[in-house]
């Protein structure tokens, strides 16, 4: 995954026996810009493994179906979760649950560009599940950035994680369970 090789890596904690994955990322982009792809459906396909349908606003539930080519390639049991928007600050904070996730988008200016704070409480403690998220959503976050610059890097569903998996459960291992 060179496209990815760069870019920081998450951090990753233990807080009220959850995992919680952070990411900063900045964008040359405008915040409107990246907001867009970070919400409108026309954007989510290239880097978002599924779609956010439902009304954009606080306290609307929303509907989460697995893109196709997710389903095809990833051994998915549900192929529609639930979730909520929790907060709806647009063009600044997106915040909402993804069954038992909770993410959170935070967009500031920074100069000519956005800086991206996204951070996720994950609903499980499980530190193989937490390594193989985290390297998904690093992998997001870098079709992410190819779609706001308009290049493609292939596939998300077919995208190579096995190096940042391996790289994730390193810091995954740093942060032990509280005894």
């Amino acid at each position: 995954m060179s496209d990815t090789d760069d870019t920081p890596m998450g951090t990753i904690a233990r807080e009220d026996g959850r995992i919680t994955l952070r990411y900063r990322r900045r964008f040359p982009h405008p915040v409107e810009s990246v907001w867009a792809a970070l919400t409108e459906r026309e954007h989510l396909r290239a880097w978002m493994p599924c779609d956010i349908i439902g009304e954009r606003r606080a306290g609307a539930a929303i509907e989460l179906p697995f893109w196709p080519t997710i389903m095809e390639h990833h051994e998915i049991d549900q192929p529609v979760l639930t979730g909520e928007i929790r907060v709806w600050e647009p063009p600044h904070v997106f915040e909402w649950t993804w069954d038992t996730d909770l993410l959170r988008f935070e967009l500031a200016a920074d100069g000519e560009g956005t800086r991206l704070t996204f951070t996720t409480w994950l609903g499980f403690d499980d530190d193989e599940g937490a390594a193989d998220t985290a390297a998904g959503y690093h992998t997001c976050l870098a079709h992410l950035s190819a779609r706001l610059d308009g290049r493609e890097l292939g596939e998300l569903a077919t995208a190579d994680t096995a190096d940042l998996e391996r790289r994730y459960r390193g810091l995954v291992a740093s942060h032990p369970r509280a005894s």
